[in-house]
């Protein structure tokens, strides 16, 4: 690891890519803007937004438009895509990872590229990110164009996507196994910051999608070379993983009102029980009321057997009600 003081404000990694000579080469921490800048083919420059002297470093890169520069600093974490004077720039939404694990809390990856550049900036370390990296890193010669490094990061962020929605699968069997289960629980506690995930997720995806399709119809000669053909594959990658998340999405949904279900199904079933037992203790209770009163002359007072008689009263009362509500087929 190059641990020299970096000489680029706010950088992450840089790497030159030179198709015909020696592919991608990582620059070292004490490589300078105008190095960068004065190779061949393309580089990739990577920065972190926590550094205050970013837009200062973005004033000094030519190529770049001021709608550009200004969405490569924003810490706005909506997606966005646009294509001007082939240059293409936006924000794309990818999942964070902390030093120990990876996350699926959302994050925004902010990007401008051209036929010379791509650069790209966050503020919290991205998954897919450090996976283009390795992938760079792994076959260099397989990036001949700045949208190849565009596209990488998208694919990346897709196999994200379908490592999260087989967690989310994995989690949501176990939900479903304790709901089916003879004895229900409650799972509405785990399966609701699941159903948010998921939400979440597919609301960004969708929007992405729809940027894509849009910068895709774009005019041929505002799109960076070989864009086209990159959105196109990429839209077709995304569409499968936003089914998967909708049928992940519509399964907690049902999922949820079947907790919902048994729930209201048991709680109905506590009240019927209730509503018996009331039925059942209504009439001796009118009978042991009705000798409660401090009243003259009540029947029995003057009798030995008086409360013998009083408890067969009570009995008499309750089979009485259970002879009603057989008649009335409550039971």
């Amino acid at each position: 690891m190059d641990t020299i003081p970096v000489a680029i404000p706010g950088l992450v990694w840089a790497y030159q890519f030179r198709p015909n000579k020696f592919g991608a080469v990582r620059l070292p921490n004490s490589a300078s803007l105008s190095e960068l800048q004065q190779s061949e083919g393309f580089y990739w420059l990577h920065l972190n937004l926590t550094d205050v002297r970013v837009p200062a470093l973005l004033n000094l890169i030519e190529g770049l438009n001021e709608d550009a520069r200004s969405t490569l600093t924003t810490r706005d974490r909506h997606a966005q895509l646009t294509v001007d004077e082939q240059l293409l720039y936006g924000t794309l939404i990818d999942c964070q990872r902390e030093f120990d694990r990876d996350t699926a809390d959302l994050g925004a990856l902010h990007f401008a590229l051209s036929d010379r550049f791509i650069i790209t900036s966050r503020v919290q370390p991205l998954r897919s990110v450090d996976s283009a990296r390795v992938l760079i890193e792994k076959y260099p010669a397989k990036f001949e164009r700045p949208v190849d490094v565009f596209e990488a990061l998208v694919i990346e962020f897709q196999r994200t996507l379908i490592s999260i929605v087989i967690e989310l699968t994995d989690e949501l069997n176990v939900i479903e196994d304790y709901v089916y289960d003879a004895t229900p629980r409650d799972e509405r506690r785990r399966l609701a910051p699941l159903r948010r995930t998921v939400v979440r997720i597919h609301r960004h995806l969708r929007t992405v999608l729809s940027l894509m399709r849009r910068a895709a119809a774009s005019d041929e000669d505002e799109m960076p070379f070989g864009f086209e053909d990159v959105a196109g594959r990429l839209t077709g990658r995304l569409e499968s993983v936003d089914h998967d998340i909708y049928a992940l999405q519509d399964r907690a949904r049902l999922l949820h009102e079947e907790i919902d279900s048994k729930l209201s199904s048991e709680t109905n079933r506590h009240l019927y029980i209730l509503s018996l037992m009331t039925a059942f203790l209504l009439p001796p209770t009118l009978v042991t009321g009705f000798f409660g009163m401090n009243t003259a002359h009540l029947p029995f007072a003057d009798s030995p057997h008086g409360t013998s008689y009083a408890v067969g009263l009570i009995v008499a009362s309750i089979l009485f009600a259970w002879w009603l509500l057989r008649r009335v087929r409550i039971l």
